[in-house]
C-alpha cells in the first residue's frame, strides 16, 4: 500500500514562446543571450496537476511536491516560480550556460532517475516536451531507467485507491486511450491536462522562504556527456507569397503550368 504521494516535477527555463529568437553566428543555435525566457509551458501543466492531486483529497494524500531544475544561476527564479505555484521544496542543479543545448535528455533521465531513488520519490510528473529542444525523450528514458510503468501525453489523471492504482487518459489517433496500472510511475502532461493558475502576489512572496537547495551533477553521480552535436541550425526557406484565379478553367492550367497534374 501506499501510505502518500511523494512528487518530483522536472521543470525547464526556455524561451519564452512569444519570443522569436534568431540564429546565432555560429550557426549552432539560436541567441539566447538578453532574450526573454520563462516556465517551459508543459512543466506549468505538471506543477499543476500536482497541486490539484494535492487539493482533490482523494484517497492518498500528497507529502511532498519536489521541484528540479538544471541550468545556470537564472534557472533559480523559475523554480521560485514553481514554488509559486505550488511546489514544497525545490532542486537547483547548477549547471553552467552554454552553446550546446543543455544537457541531453539521457543525461536528464540519469539525473532525475538519481534524485528518484535519493528522495524516495514514487511519481514523476513532467512535462511531454521542452519547447526550446522539442525532443520528447526525457520521460520516456526516465520510465526506461527505473522499469517503472509509464503514461505519456496525459489529458486526465485519476487517483483510484490508496493502494496507489493510478487511470490515465491520453489522447490518441481518433479517439482516447485509458491506462491503468500502481505507483511508482512516470507520467508525461499534454495540454489538455488542466489549465494552470496565476502565482498570486502572497505566493510569490511565501516562495521566497521555501527551500532551494543548490547542487550540482556530481552530487548525484552524473557526467555532462555529450553524444550528439548540432552540425547546423538554419532558418527555413521564406514561404513564396500565392496567388489568385479567377475560376476553375484558371485553377487546373496554373496547377499544370506548375507541374502540380
Amino acid at each position: 500500500m501506499a501510505s502518500a504521494l511523494r512528487i518530483l516535477v522536472p521543470v525547464k527555463r526556455v524561451i519564452d514562446y512569444t519570443v522569436k529568437p534568431p540564429i546565432n553566428k555560429a550557426k549552432t543555435g539560436v541567441e539566447t543571450a538578453g532574450v526573454k525566457h520563462s516556465l517551459n509551458p508543459f512543466d506549468e501543466l505538471s506543477i499543476e496537476e500536482a497541486v490539484r492531486i494535492r487539493e482533490r483529497k482523494g484517497p492518498l494524500k500528497v507529502d511532498n511536491i519536489l521541484a528540479l531544475s538544471a541550468g545556470p544561476a537564472k534557472a533559480a527564479d523559475t523554480l521560485r516560480t514553481a514554488m509559486a505555484l505550488g511546489a514544497d521544496r525545490a532542486f537547483h542543479i547548477d549547471v553552467p550556460e552554454s552553446n550546446d543545448g543543455g544537457l541531453e535528455p539521457l543525461t536528464v533521465a540519469k539525473l532525475l532517475k538519481s534524485v528518484v531513488e535519493k528522495e524516495n520519490i514514487n511519481l514523476v510528473l513532467l512535462g511531454k516536451q521542452a519547447i526550446d529542444s522539442d525532443q520528447g525523450q526525457t520521460g520516456q528514458m526516465l520510465a526506461g531507467l527505473l522499469n517503472w510503468p509509464q503514461a505519456t501525453q496525459a489529458s486526465k489523471v485519476d487517483i483510484k485507491d490508496d493502494s496507489g492504482t493510478i487511470e490515465v487518459t491520453r489522447e490518441v489517433d481518433g479517439g482516447v486511450e485509458t491506462l491503468r496500472t500502481k505507483l511508482p510511475m512516470v507520467i508525461t502532461t499534454d495540454l489538455r491536462l488542466n489549465e494552470p493558475r496565476y502565482a498570486s502576489l502572497p505566493n510569490i512572496m511565501k516562495a521566497k522562504k521555501k527551500p532551494l537547495e543548490k547542487k550540482t551533477l556530481a552530487d548525484f553521480g552524473i557526467e555532462n556527456k555529450r553524444r550528439l552535436k548540432t552540425l547546423k541550425v538554419t532558418e527555413p526557406p521564406p514561404r513564396q507569397g500565392g496567388g489568385k484565379v479567377e475560376d476553375v478553367d484558371g485553377l487546373v492550367s496554373k496547377l499544370k503550368e506548375l507541374g502540380a497534374l
